[in-house]
């Protein structure tokens, strides 16, 4: 694979720049297995719709051919539990779980990956999506099979971080 140079200029990063080493959508992490791709979830609904606006000559248009976004603030009507399930980024700034490749926080990194960046911040953030699990567990735990209405925020949360909760 011929490597491909990417150089960021939106709201919130400038003239930085990295490298797509890795295939689309492959050669992933052996810890990381994610079950939804950045396409898939933006179509489902995250973030209320408001985490891409800025930044989407980054990514394959692809990617947001039928994404629900919105215009103006996070609504989260658009996502896919019609819940809101997410932590500000400043909340997330406090907690120290930015890393300044990745200014808006996991789903970006995830995006950057499943293109085909690796980075220093990878080992770090293939732990924080395994963490996630101990909500898979709980869902399992308290909901009936297929009950969608059974802890949407747990589920929409799962949802931001690549996880497919429609089939606990």
């Amino acid at each position: 694979m011929k490597k491909k140079h990417i150089v960021v200029n939106d709201r919130m990063q400038q003239g930085y720049a990295y490298d797509l080493t890795e295939p689309e959508g492959e050669n992933f992490h052996p810890d990381f297995w994610p079950e939804l791709s950045p396409q898939e979830m933006l179509e489902m609904g995250i973030f209320g719709g408001k985490y891409m606006t800025d930044c989407r000559d980054e990514f394959p248009a692809a990617w947001f051919a039928k994404a629900k976004l919105s215009p103006g603030r996070a609504n989260p009507k658009l996502n896919f539990f019609g819940v809101g399930a997410s932590q500000s980024l400043a909340e997330w700034r406090r907690k120290g779980w930015i890393h300044e490749d990745d200014p808006r926080g996991w789903f970006q990194w995830y995006c950057r990956y499943y293109r085909g960046r690796r980075g220093p911040d990878d080992e770090r953030q293939v732990k924080r999506w395994r963490a996630m699990t101990r909500h898979i567990a709980q869902i399992k735990a308290k909901c009936r099979p297929g009950d969608w209405t059974c802890h949407t925020r747990q589920r929409q949360a799962l949802l931001h971080w690549a996880y497919d909760s429609r089939d606990i």
